[in-house]
């Protein structure tokens, strides 16, 4: 079945790429051509082809179409833990000023909001028209996601700082300990292989032995 989406007008350059490259690398990774009017920025893919693949494309030109750079957006490609989540913030505000208000919140003086989150959960964020769109791990995006919500309802930015830096820690810790876990799973198999090799060596040895000892009864007969 042919498959639909739309992206702002203004984002189509941006997906097609200078001479047609970004989309042309597009199309290589999913293997599928898919056609793109630019004068209103509808998009169709063709019918076939890998649903799952489609499905992340889905993702990764309507990452574009929210104003992420296609450096990032392709990143959804790469890693099939990450995930694009997008909040409408016309759902939370009644006027153009005060979505306007909520955005200036969110990105933070000199985009010191957004670059705190970014450096600190890991995620890529982008503040285009009327939402906010992030590419993380759903843990990742869960945190900003929260994190948003509280700037949205007036929280103050020193109160979201401290969660996301406890959140930050609580990551790290994680990290931390999936890396020790590792590390003593690999010294186990090395301690199997080890003990294996021993086993080997001795058989070794007590092959030599035999031999050995044939040798000397034949100098004896």
């Amino acid at each position: 079945m042919t498959q639909y989406m739309k992206v702002p007008v203004e984002r189509i350059a941006v997906i097609i790429g200078p001479g047609g490259k970004t989309k042309r690398d597009i199309e290589k990774r999913i293997k599928t051509e898919f056609t793109v009017d630019s004068s209103n920025g509808n998009i169709e893919f063709p019918e076939g082809g890998d649903p799952i693949q489609k499905m992340r494309t889905v993702d990764v030109l309507k990452a574009i179409g929210r104003g992420f750079s296609p450096e990032k957006a392709i990143t959804l490609f790469d890693d099939e833990m990450l995930m694009l989540d997008i909040i409408d913030l016309s759902e939370s505000t009644s006027t153009q000023k005060e979505q306007k208000r909520i955005k200036g919140r969110i990105i933070g003086r000199g985009g010191k909001t957004r670059e705190i989150m970014e450096k600190l959960i890991g995620v890529h964020i982008s503040v285009y028209g009327k939402t906010v769109s992030f590419i993380g791990t759903p843990e990742q995006n869960q945190i900003v996601r929260t994190a948003i919500d509280m700037l949205i309802n007036g929280v103050n930015h020193g109160t979201v700082y401290n969660y996301l830096e406890k959140k930050h820690q609580d990551i790290m810790k994680r990290q931390i300990q999936d890396t020790y876990r590792n590390i003593e799973f690999v010294d186990d198999e090395k301690e199997d292989e080890d003990t294996q090799d021993d086993d080997g060596v001795q058989e070794d040895v007590n092959d030599t032995q035999e031999s050995i000892d044939d040798m000397q009864e034949d100098i004896d007969n």
